[in-house]
């Protein structure tokens, strides 16, 4: 082990772990690191000032980190992080109102229908190919259509 981290002082070790964890928020997003960073921080800041020994500083680590974890948590439920757009991922949920072509006669409730460039299954009443429809739900990557 190198001479610089054995020699470290245990507050620069929890500032510099607390540091990394925060980072590792950015590069790994999911809103968890980021609160047991602000506990290594807090732990770090704390050991500075008072002069406490490393198994102290663990158990203060642990308490804050519970802590934190659980506010984080509650905070979260209580200011959820809401889209501008919520159909951003949902290719079907975005295509409700559009009027297609049936490409494929809908027999039996199943045919296709043309999208932009493609075709989707599609799923409603016997229509003949070359019929419009109207796209009411998307369910998974079936579209649902009625006559248009």
């Amino acid at each position: 082990m190198p001479d610089w981290i054995s020699n470290m002082e245990p507050h620069w070790a929890w500032l510099s772990i607390g540091v990394l964890l925060a980072a590792a928020e950015i590069v790994a997003p999911g809103f968890f690191l980021v609160w047991l960073g602000a506990a290594a921080i807090v732990t770090g800041i704390v050991a500075w000032i008072v002069p406490i020994g490393v198994p102290i500083q663990l158990a203060i680590f642990a308490v804050l980190a519970i802590v934190a974890l659980y506010a984080g948590r509650k905070w979260l439920r209580d200011n959820p992080i809401t889209t501008t757009d919520p159909l951003l991922n949902q290719r079907g949920g975005r295509l409700v109102g559009e009027v297609l072509t049936v490409t494929k006669a809908i027999e039996d409730g199943r045919g296709r229908a043309k999208v932009g460039d493609g075709e989707w299954p599609v799923r409603g009443p016997d229509t003949a190919e070359g019929s419009k429809v109207r796209v009411v739900s998307a369910d998974g990557g079936v579209l649902v259509v009625e006559l248009a």
